[in-house]
């Protein structure tokens, strides 16, 4: 009996010394994630901040119109895309593609879109509100570095150019709110084509005779595009149900004075800051919800701000208000992949002597040592997404860190049909030597982990960083069954609510 007795009380002794070593290893792993998110000045608060820093409150009524503008083919002159077309909620109000088709599509929204692709894939809009830098080449931007913050104005490239949003404007106090006023007036994306549909050579003219001549040239004031948007602004004129809703936001509308496109661009504006979901469990375990994150979690956070260096790049202090991106432009080696061009193939004339290659950067600046360059891509709900990088050359998230931790293997074994690429786009890939030429030092040097090191990173990365409010669950319920304009909503397949 006495034996026995010593028996249970040595197992429990040892199951107890067991638990103390668990419960010791779990707080040492902890205060370590701590200290390193203090290093990198991560608050896990940032999301909280947003009203403040629009100093307002989020207006729910011009945000709901904004959202309704969102999902209406009105803004496509063709009536066959709007902002949901490419950015849709089955995938964080990214893209459903690899690389964005746009105009002259089926109707439908996810993996059984069609038409011609356009150049790259399209960037998620949740979160935007924190982006200094816009696009995958930055090509819009806050000079301050504070997207809340225009004293120096925002800046766009040309026909635009700095003279549309200047600084200081009473009304495009944000970044978004200058964006917004972009996208109607792209040809692949909503404006479409006349004449010779199809082929980048027929630029829309709205004042076209259906021959597909060319834009005319920037007037005086230099802004070529506003003849789009006097198109775009006709339709909704012409709309009452459109003239009711903005009447009842925009007293002069009330009054009989027309809809104008900043009006549009700050409702749309609107909708996009309610599409801030920074709540992730790295952020609660920053505001001290130690259990908030699995142990995987927190060793893949360790290994990001730690050894494997990721942070370096994807940034959370200062200007990067913790969206996991320094918004800077580096050659990341990524696989050069292009849909073939012409009639219903692609819309874009890709760069290089072979029309296989993406100069990125360089497209805007004209700058040849900006070849190659994209901006680092902020890293928040990847878990929503179905490809990575600016191509989607890879579809699988572990594929994508890997390439990151040995960017040269990656690039000269890359295989497009073994990263499962559409097969439309694995028949045309650009020299990737000159890329590797260019490599950004920061990636040019492997960074070895174990497997099992590698699948924390992965975890993290995919889960530790991602709200669940951005799941497609929760966004396809802000579809609506219909839009002011009476056009017919696109078809979001993977939407329980518009089953196929």
């Amino acid at each position: 009996m006495f034996s026995r007795k010593l028996l249970i009380l040595m197992v429990y002794l040892s199951g107890t010394l067991l638990l103390g070593r668990q419960a010791m290893a779990e707080d040492a792993l902890d205060q370590e994630l701590l200290h390193l998110l203090q290093k990198a000045e991560f608050t896990g608060r940032v999301e909280s901040t947003l009203e403040r820093r629009l100093g307002r409150p989020i207006h729910s009524e011009l945000a709901s119109l904004g959202k309704d503008i969102f999902f209406d083919t009105i803004t496509g002159l063709h009536n066959d895309n709007n902002c949901s077309g490419c950015h849709s909620p089955t995938n964080g109000f990214g893209d459903s593609q690899p690389i964005a088709i746009g105009v002259d599509n089926n109707g439908v929204v996810g993996p059984h879109r069609q038409g011609p692709r356009n150049q790259r894939r399209t960037p998620m809009i949740i979160n935007t509100a924190f982006y200094p830098r816009l696009m995958w080449n930055g090509r819009f931007l806050a000079p301050s570095g504070d997207p809340f913050d225009n004293s120096e104005g925002f800046t766009f490239p040309l026909p635009e150019g700095t003279a549309r949003f200047l600084p200081n404007d009473p009304v495009v106090r944000h970044l978004l709110i200058a964006q917004a006023h972009l996208p109607p007036t792209e040809l692949t994306e909503a404006a479409g084509f006349t004449g010779t549909r199809g082929t980048i050579a027929s630029r829309f003219d709205p004042f076209d005779n259906g021959k597909g001549s060319p834009v005319p040239g920037p007037d005086e004031s230099g802004f070529r595009n506003d003849p789009i948007r006097q198109l775009v602004l006709l339709r909704f004129n012409s709309s009452n149900a459109y003239r009711d809703r903005f009447g009842k936001l925009f007293p002069e509308v009330k009054a009989g004075q027309p809809i104008t496109f900043l009006q549009i661009a700050q409702a749309i504006a609107e909708f996009e800051f309610t599409m801030t979901f920074a709540n992730a469990p790295l952020d609660r375990f920053a505001r001290g919800e130690r259990e908030a994150m699995t142990d995987a979690e927190k060793r893949g956070a360790v290994l990001f701000f730690g050894k494997a260096g990721c942070v370096s790049c994807h940034a959370v202090a200062g200007p990067s208000n913790e969206m996991f991106s320094d918004f800077e432009n580096h050659v990341l080696g990524v696989p050069q992949i292009a849909p073939r061009f012409g009639p219903g193939k692609g819309n874009v004339q890709f760069d290089g002597e072979g029309a296989n290659e993406d100069f990125g950067m360089e497209q805007v600046s004209g700058n040849s040592a900006d070849r190659y360059k994209f901006r680092t891509a902020p890293l928040r709900n990847l878990a929503f997404v179905p490809a990575f990088f600016h191509n989607g050359s890879f579809t699988r998230i572990e594929d994508a860190i890997a390439h990151h931790l040995d960017v040269i293997a990656s690039a000269t074994e890359y295989d497009a049909g073994a990263a499962s690429v559409a097969l439309d786009l694995r028949q045309v890939l650009g020299p990737i030597q000159p890329v590797l030429d260019r490599l950004d030092p920061l990636v040019s040097h492997p960074i070895r982990l174990t497997p099992e090191e590698l699948a924390d990173l992965v975890i993290f990365v995919r889960d530790g960083l991602s709200d669940s409010r951005a799941s497609p669950e929760r966004l396809c319920l802000l579809v609506p069954d219909k839009v002011p304009s009476g056009k017919p909503v696109l078809d979001f397949k993977s939407c329980k609510r518009h089953p196929s």
